[in-house]
């Protein structure tokens, strides 16, 4: 008997302990699949969550993009009997509130907190505020330049370093284009602040000319240059053009003769007043010869 059950004992024994072997790896098994499984559950119901979020969000901003081209559109329509400068002015401030309000609520959407954000743009404002003063600068003379409108779109202005028709006023710079058709972008503060000539604002403008009638007689000169002065289309009757004596010296005599125009035609006028009197007097010049 002890002979016949000492294989069946030991082959007992051999199971037992290939069942005990094995049963630590299939726990790992099943903790690993657990924890996979877990896992897969929490990224299904978190991409639940944020995908729709997150289509939200690009809708909104989809969204807010239209906005911003549809307002612009019936602000500029709306104001299209508005002045020029003042009506650009509105319609960038028109887009740049629609964007903010689009943006805000696009990370409402993803569940960020705004009022954290503002908290955080508020504290880091004085930082920004530092690093940016030249911009802020350029901002608040942008405003006092809509407010106060020392020129218009379409004026002609000359300033330090600039010359030519204002063709827009934004936020933080105004755009000039040149008589060569060249557009100039000049930051707001530098305007604001520094001289500024603006030949349009008054709609009229005096033409000044020096003359050297060398040794000729003053009174006939004089009767023929405002005789040139009165035939030309563009010189304004009322007020009439003036020629005065400006300097006399022992070898030659300087007249100014004084056409007004309207200022648009300034260039016009100065050109081809100087070229007629440079003409009149060749040819009297010619007939004393």
């Amino acid at each position: 008997m002890t002979n016949y059950q000492l294989p069946i004992d030991m082959t007992a024994i051999g199971t037992f302990l290939q069942i005990a072997q094995s049963l630590p790896l299939n726990a790992e098994r099943i903790q690993a699949m657990q924890v996979a499984q877990e896992l897969t559950k929490k990224s299904v119901e978190l991409g639940f969550k944020i995908v729709p979020q997150m289509l939200w969000a690009i809708g909104i901003l989809l969204i807010t993009r239209f906005a911003i081209d549809l307002a612009g559109r019936v602000t500029r329509r709306t104001l299209s009997r508005t002045e020029a400068t003042l009506r650009k002015f509105l319609v960038q401030a028109a887009e740049i509130v629609i964007l903010i309000v689009g943006v805000v609520a696009a990370l409402n959407q993803l569940g960020i907190q705004t009022t954290s954000v503002v908290a955080v743009v508020g504290a880091a404002g004085l930082a920004i505020g530092l690093a940016w003063q030249n911009t802020l600068s350029h901002f608040a003379a942008g405003v006092m330049l809509i407010s106060l409108r020392p020129f218009e779109v379409g004026d002609a202005i000359e300033a330090t370093d600039v010359k030519g028709v204002v063709d827009s006023i934004g936020i933080f710079s105004t755009t000039v284009v040149t008589d060569d058709r060249i557009k100039i972008i000049v930051p707001n503060n530098n305007l604001f602040n520094g001289t500024l000539k603006n030949t349009t604002a008054m709609g009229t403008r005096r033409v000044d000319l020096k003359i050297d009638i060398g040794d000729r007689p003053i009174r006939p000169m004089m009767a023929e240059l405002l005789e040139i002065a009165h035939s030309h289309p563009l010189v304004l009757e009322n007020p009439p053009p003036t020629c005065l004596v400006i300097e006399i010296t022992p070898d030659t005599t300087i007249l100014s003769l004084r056409p007004w125009c309207a200022s648009v035609a300034y260039e016009q006028v100065r050109s081809q007043v100087q070229e007629q009197v440079k003409e009149a007097m060749n040819a009297n010049k010619n007939q004393a010869q």
